[in-house]
């Protein structure tokens, strides 16, 4: 689809005015062409309008930016008068002591019905002033959903112009406009989390009528029986504005200090987690075995912060009966070297605490213990600085109230620590001291850092048994913003990358990394203006009308703007949910497409219109395939590769070549937060039955080995030792039994028993090959169809061998 007709659809028509002028600059340079070769004094004209159309769009968003801070700040306002008045009119009158309420100049004022439909009108009054300013609100979270949908708009479209500019006239001008002017003017990078944080507060003041809820930290801890789950996704750049949105509607963002203003430094979070040179907690970590652990040095905010946590994450299994647990204590900065080396111990820090009374004697005995443990396993471990993880989190949850917590990080960035390749990084240090916080750390080499692409969605629940999730949450983990991605580990992820020559085993989602995980839009997690809304404009925009949330703007495949028509037909799981439609109404538009399509078939049976279509990919020959995952919640994960077609909402092919060179050389990548290089354009559904693995390297596949597991091989095989000596029995028995000179009654004796020897010696095979595999966890098929086949046919032919031979000596 030409970008020309997508930014006309997809763009506010209300800021029509202020989106850049693609099909103007495509104009010019088509005029300038027909007239004369493009020379020096077109390229320059063309700098200059291109100049004017950034300053244009930068200007208009600043401004945009402004005035909805200020919007926020009046509301804010209004929105706090509104609760002290609502306040002071639930207060009791004073009493003159007769039980009747006195007036302000000591009037005495008759009570009755009159007092009681006056209270009840006023609070009616209040509650229509709340619910007006929640719908214009509403409207706020629109305009912010929107002006982020305006940023990454007009960047595609000066990505996409300039693009077309240097395949037309011959002049190169990509690098020199990413560089001296997108780079001097980064609009693109606004993620408007200031924005986001004054508008949620101010939300939840609205929506709680001015008394947030507060409840118990444990918030359903405490009850017999609970579920606990958290669930990790990936969510896309383009995506990252909207789904902040999306949560704040029902849950705030946590803050811990409501009265500092927000500075981007609080939101920082960055860890050092420590291994050995064979990497021995990654693997356990990546394996999942029981007892593994991971220890980590934690801080929040800059490299100004003098206060360090020690944490130590440690595994089980469920069979255990235990939960995986997170332990960590407090220690100052400069004392983190002489603890490492052994040194220093925490344990007078402790005590004094103890002493001060801050802390119970169950509390410092834990942290006593959890300090002296961790300063043994570096120290016998050899433990040391590995790798380092960095990201900005916005949190949501209701203070005090665990029961729902999302926890959303982006500028996810792995950094390495260790000094292992002879290169200095933290030499004697605990941390590198030549980088802070400062995203995405240019002053790095690429082999020492991986900036991830896309943002870290945690989703933790805590329900009683039996109970659902909110319904917002299950609509928002089964929306098209996310993609789920179970047991996600920053650490793992940042070693599987950035040591390659050290990791032969690597993590399940590292194969899909390639793959773009964008997905057509759905009617769920949508920013919807309210239906009431008394604003005044009335036109559309995906965050309107139900017909533009369906078709929300995405990259279109290629700019060369000469394939328009070439549309392919594609069908979602479920039409109905997906389009709004009745269930009856889908399956009849489904049965109407199917008549059109055989219809336009040619004789030979396939369609004449089959140079639009490509033939689904051959998989790849090599010997190092892994079958497809059997979780059911990873099968969102295996079936990738998506594509939005705007108008129809149907899936296309994958990217054009142009594509990808666009995502890769203009810099676009690193814009969006997709610095790796890796290509983020949708290509189109593609059904992943297998994984394979780089060279020399294999796949760690989630398997979950309990003792049952065990306990069950082994009943197998004493099944089929039980079956064996039965067999051998009856062998032996009709050697026994018959005359010593029939030959007949022999053979059915050895033939018998050779049939028990062989399942004796099969079993102990099988046995022995299903322990390896198991403590391995490898992901390979148990299930033995060959064993009882053989078993059986073998049976049957020496049991009719005995007829036969019976049959024919009685003849």
């Amino acid at each position: 689809m030409k970008f020309g007709a997508t930014i006309k659809d997809a763009l506010y028509q209300d800021w029509q005015a202020s989106y850049i002028d693609y099909g103007g600059l495509k104009r010019f340079i088509k005029d300038r062409q027909a007239k004369h070769q493009w020379d020096d004094a077109d390229e320059a004209d063309f700098i200059k309008a291109l100049a004017s159309e950034l300053d244009k769009v930068v200007k208009f968003q600043e401004s945009k930016i402004a005035e909805l801070t200020d919007k926020i700040t009046n509301y804010e306002s209004e929105v706090k008068d509104l609760i002290a008045a609502a306040d002071a009119s639930h207060q009791p009158q004073r009493s003159n002591g007769d039980g009747e309420a006195e007036g302000e100049d000591g009037d005495v004022e008759a009570g009755g019905a009159d007092d009681d439909s006056l209270s009840d009108t006023s609070d009616d009054e209040f509650e229509d002033r709340f619910v007006d300013l929640e719908e214009d609100l509403a409207n706020v979270i629109a305009d912010v959903h929107d002006l982020g949908h305006f940023s990454h708009l007009n960047y595609t479209g000066f990505v996409k112009i300039v693009k077309k500019h240097d395949k037309r006239t011959g002049f190169k001008l990509k690098g020199h406009f990413m560089k001296d002017f997108l780079e001097k003017r980064p609009f693109y990078r606004e993620n408007y989390d200031g924005l986001i944080l004054q508008l949620s507060r101010l939300y939840n003041m609205v929506r709680t009528r001015g008394h947030p809820i507060v409840g118990d930290s444990s918030a359903g801890g405490n009850q017999s029986a609970f579920v606990r789950q958290t669930t990790k996704y990936w969510v896309h750049p383009d995506n990252f504005v909207q789904l902040k949105l999306v949560i704040l509607k029902h849950l705030p963002i946590l803050v811990f200090n409501p009265e500092k203003e927000f500075e981007p430094d609080d939101a920082a979070i960055t860890s050092i987690y420590l291994d050995a040179p064979d990497l021995d907690l990654y693997m356990g970590r990546l394996e999942k075995t029981e007892g593994a652990e991971a220890i980590r040095l934690r801080w929040y905010g800059g490299m100004g912060v003098k206060q360090i946590f020690v944490e130590r994450k440690t595994h089980r299994e469920d069979w255990t009966g235990e939960k995986s647990v997170k332990a960590r204590f407090p220690i100052a900065e400069h004392l983190v070297n002489d603890y490492l080396a052994g040194k220093y111990t925490m344990d007078e820090t402790f005590e004094a605490l103890r002493k001060k009374g801050k802390k119970t004697d169950k509390e410092v005995d834990s942290m006593i213990k959890l300090a002296r443990e961790v300063q043994a396993a570096v120290k016998h471990k050899k433990l040391g600085p590995v790798m380092r993880t960095f990201y900005n989190r916005t949190a949501f949850q209701l203070p005090g109230d665990a029961r729902v917590r999302i926890s959303f990080d982006t500028q996810l960035s792995l950094i390495r620590e260790d000094n292992w390749d002879g290169v200095t990084r933290s030499g004697n240090n605990w941390r590198r001291t030549d980088i802070g916080i400062d995203w995405p750390f240019p002053q790095l080499p690429d082999s020492d850092k991986e900036l991830f692409p896309y943002g870290v969605l945690e989703v933790k629940l805590q329900t009683q048994m039996g109970q659902e999730p909110p319904e917002w949450v299950r609509e928002l983990v089964s929306s098209h913003l996310v993609e789920a991605v179970p047991k996600f580990s920053k650490f793992i992820h940042g070693c599987a990358t950035l040591l390659p020559n050290r990791v032969d085993l690597v993590p399940f989602w590292l194969p899909q990394m390639e793959t773009d995980i964008r997905k057509p839009a759905t009617q769920k997690a949508q920013i919807q203006r309210p239906p009431t809304s008394h604003s005044n404009t009335n036109s559309g925009t995906p965050s309107e009308t139900r017909s533009t949330d369906l078709a929300q703007y995405t990259e279109p495949v290629s700019d060369d703007e000469e394939d328009e028509g070439n549309r392919h037909i594609g069908a979602t799981a479920d039409e109905a949910g997906w389009a709004d439609l009745d269930p009856q109404a889908a399956a009849e538009a489904k049965a109407y497409r199917e008549a059109q399509s055989k219809v336009a078939k040619g004789p030979g049976g396939r369609s004449e219109q089959s140079h639009l279509v490509a033939a689904p990919p051959k998989p790849p020959k090599s010997n190092e395939f892994f079958p497809k995952l059997t979780p059911a919640n990873l099968s969102k994960l295996l079936d990738s590769r998506y594509e939005l077609e705007r108008d129809r909402g149907l899936n296309q092919q994958g990217p054009s070549t142009e594509a990808r060179e666009e995502a890769e050389a203009t810099g676009a990548a690193e814009a969006t937060g997709n610095p790796s290089g890796l290509s983020l354009v949708p290509g189109r559904v593609e059904y992943v039955s297998s994984f394979r693995a780089g060279q020399g390297k294999k796949i760690a596949v989630p398997v979950r080995v309990e003792p049952k597991v065990f306990y069950a091989n082994e009943r197998t095989t004493l099944a089929w030792i039980e079956f064996s000596v039965i067999i051998s029995a009856i062998g032996i028995g009709i050697l026994s039994f018959s005359d010593p000179h029939d030959d007949i009654a022999l053979a059915a004796a050895a033939s018998f028993t050779t049939v028990a020897l062989l399942a004796i010696l099969y079993t102990a095979w099988t046995y022995w090959w299903r322990v390896r595999m198991i403590r391995a966890r490898q992901a390979v098929q148990y299930h033995d169809y060959i064993g009882p086949t053989a078993l059986c046919g073998i049976l049957l032919v020496a049991v009719i061998v005995n007829f036969s031979l019976r049959l024919k000596q009685g003849i």
